[in-house]
């Protein structure tokens, strides 16, 4: 059984910062990719940033220069870090990691985190 633990959100003045981490337990060989994708109200899940188990990034190009994916291999941990905020940056954050589990096939599965509230309002 493999859980992956969202902290961090909140709410946040324009302009302002935060920073969400999201952890991997159970029993887990190895984590490929691992990334934060977003929903607002009314609108799809996005993708905001992805890592690779190689520390290769990729951004949503509305959030590049705002936001930083970060993670610690050691503790199965990514983080965003997230900086001058905006209003539309309002959404429930999902974690999201490939992970391996099966030792015999090395085939990843999709994991997803349960979500935390990102609001920007004054």
């Amino acid at each position: 059984q493999v859980q992956l633990m969202e902290s961090g959100g909140g709410l946040v003045q324009p302009g302002g910062s935060l920073t969400l981490s999201c952890a991997a337990s159970g029993s887990i060989f190895s984590i490929n990719r691992m990334g934060w994708y977003r929903q607002a109200p009314g609108k799809e899940r996005e993708l905001v940033a992805v890592v690779t188990s190689g520390g290769g990034t990729n951004y949503a190009d509305s959030v590049k220069g705002r936001f930083t994916i970060s993670r610690d291999n050691a503790k199965n941990t990514v983080y965003l870090h997230v900086n001058s905020l905006k209003p539309e940056d309002t959404a429930v954050y999902y974690c999201n990691a490939h992970i391996v589990v099966d030792t015999t096939t090395l085939r990843s599965y999709n994991y997803w985190g349960q979500g935390t509230q990102v609001t920007v309002s004054s």
